[in-house]
């Protein structure tokens, strides 16, 4: 009978559990994200996420800039608001990064600060075996016993971590070899050798985590001012009017909580606006702005005391745990109505600069006839005033064009059309501040009764003998108030990060090691008062610099001229 011997089949390793790859999937994933590179990867993509917000309009800063762009481009203005590329610092895709950027920063922060801790509880290495292969290195005798030489060197190593050695072991400060030293500690043979290893440098590595780690904090107290914290802008009319209270996001312009607040429980704060004066370079350029105003907070509320206080871009008034900017201003036009039957309405509105340089603004004022006037309600609505058009700090006319030259107010000028019929204010339909509601006039129910160009103290009749009389005008003001609980976190954060950087930047590793034996130990024969001295060094981080270092080290530790011959260098 024959026998066939067969190939054993390709033996095939057993199949891991499932629990075990899942386990090995997320070991591996924690590893990859926790990692410096991937530090560094989601850092970069964290700047690159936040180009969009500040090339683009962000709905959080002026919603009306955001509905522009998207209304001059239809097709790809919705598909960005799609992707919240109006909306990013809020978006899903930049919190993504965000959070990710913390959870590595993190995971990669906390080993390393354990790391080092550990590093400062143990002593520095032991001297290598042949200190002539370190970058520097010297080597010569000198008439001194090896206590002495080591003894000298470890008094002038103030402020480095040194440890002494005799024969492998460490020998206490002061002390003598302990008596349990076992043979296996001795790394050398040769009797009577001590070295000496001395390392500076640690804060360089505390820099560098205090910088991780304020940058954490820095992350962190974003966060929670975005979280806790609310933004609201309000214009007020310069003329120490009755200014607002902050009592309400109804009371703003415009206002944006934090994710986590809702609007209430703000500190009540109340401002009047005495004035108003920017300071123009003669070119037209803005060069400050000033703004003189009064408020109240916390106690003075109760007692009716109003503060003064001066503010100015980028000055802010500090209250209450808020912050009052000064953001902009703009000029409110004042028109006068005279109404046929002699009652008046004089009204004061905020118009929108349309040109930065030489404040040409545009805006409409809506006026509702005096109560009981008309026998009904639908007959009211029929007369209602609108004045829409464009106005002029210091009027410049093309013609009957009108145009501004200059943003200081010295002779104030507007060009509108005057209409008359309903204006829309009945309706309940929210309307534009700056422009009036094209359907109205579409549809018939605002005519056009004028179309002229006005300057202080000048009107126009209307058919139904109306007066529309332009009076003037006068300056407005921007204020936002800002509240971020951890706005004093951000500062010491990034004041922590910039000391950490610096320490980590200036701040060298180094190592020196220094071995002694008495002359001839190797021959059998020892000199205790001639004694062989290695000196080697090392540095650890950059290398500059670190020769000179050395050789004033090597002259002051072994009580030398800085010019003694280096014979292994």
């Amino acid at each position: 009978m024959t026998v066939i011997d067969r190939p054993e089949a390709p033996h095939t390793p057993p199949r891991q559990p499932l629990p075990g790859r899942a386990l090995a999937l997320v070991r591996n994933t924690w590893r990859g994200l926790t990692s410096m590179r991937t530090a560094l990867v989601l850092l970069f993509l964290l700047a690159l996420a936040a180009i969009p917000g500040a090339l683009l309009p962000q709905r959080s800063l002026n919603e009306q800039k955001v509905a522009q762009y998207i209304a001059d481009r239809p097709t790809l203005g919705p598909w960005m608001d799609r992707f919240e590329l109006f909306d990013v610092f809020s978006s899903f895709w930049f919190t993504a990064v965000y959070v990710l950027l913390f959870i590595s920063l993190v995971g990669c922060i906390l080993p390393r600060v354990f790391d080092h801790y550990r590093a400062l509880r143990t002593p520095p290495v032991r001297a290598p075996r042949n200190l002539a292969r370190l970058p520097h290195h010297y080597a010569d005798t000198v008439e001194r016993s090896a206590d002495e030489v080591i003894a000298h060197a470890r008094r002038q190593l103030r402020g480095w971590r040194t440890e002494v050695r005799e024969g492998g072991s460490v020998r206490p400060a002061g002390g003598s070899l302990p008596d349990h030293a076992g043979p296996g500690e001795r790394s050398i043979e040769r009797d009577g050798e001590i070295t000496l290893s001395a390392e500076k440098g640690y804060t360089r590595e505390l820099g560098n985590l205090v910088f991780h780690l304020a940058l954490v904090g820095l992350l962190v107290a974003i966060a929670v001012g975005k979280l806790f914290g609310y933004e609201g802008s309000v214009i007020v009319i310069a003329n120490n009017g009755p200014g607002f209270c902050t009592t309400s996001p109804a009371v703003f312009d415009s206002f944006r909580a934090g994710n986590v607040n809702d609007g209430t429980g703000m500190a009540p704060i109340c401002v009047r606006v005495k004035d108003f004066e920017a300071e123009y370079l003669q070119n037209g350029q803005a060069e400050m702005f000033t703004s003189n105003i009064e408020y109240q907070a916390g106690a003075d509320l109760q007692t009716d005391t109003w503060r003064t206080s001066t503010i100015q871009v980028n000055h802010p008034l500090r209250v209450a745990g808020d912050r009052l900017y000064l953001q902009g201003h703009g000029f409110a036009p004042t028109f006068t109505v005279t109404f046929p039957n002699g009652q008046t309405r004089t009204e004061t509105v905020q118009w929108r600069p349309d040109d930065a340089r030489t404040f040409l603004s545009s805006g409409v004022l809506r006026i509702d006839p005096p109560g009981g006037m008309y026998a009904t309600e639908a007959e009211r609505r029929k007369n209602q005033i609108a004045v829409e058009g464009l106005f002029a700090p210091t009027a410049l006319l093309h013609g009957n064009l009108l145009t501004s030259s200059f943003p200081v107010m010295n002779d104030p000028a507007v060009a509108v059309d005057v209409y008359r019929g309903d204006t829309g204010l009945d309706t309940g339909k929210p309307q534009s501040l700056f422009s009036l509601d094209a359907e109205q006039i579409k549809q018939g129910r605002l005519t056009k009764e004028a179309r002229v160009n006005l300057r202080p103290g000048e009107s126009t009749t209307l058919s139904n003998g109306a007066k529309v009389t332009f009076d003037g005008a006068q300056e407005f003001v921007n204020l936002q108030v800002s509240h971020d609980p951890a706005q004093q976190w951000v500062l010491v954060s990034a004041l922590a990060m910039m000391a950490g950087l610096l320490v980590s930047l200036l701040v060298k590793r180094r190592r020196i090691w220094i071995r002694v034996y008495p002359a001839d130990a190797e021959a059998g024969t020892v000199d205790q008062r001639r004694t062989v001295v290695e000196m080697g060094g090392l540095a650890r981080t950059d290398q500059a610099g670190w020769g000179s270092e050395f050789d004033t080290l090597r002259a002051r530790l072994l009580d030398q001229q800085s010019g003694t011959e280096n014979t292994g260098e």
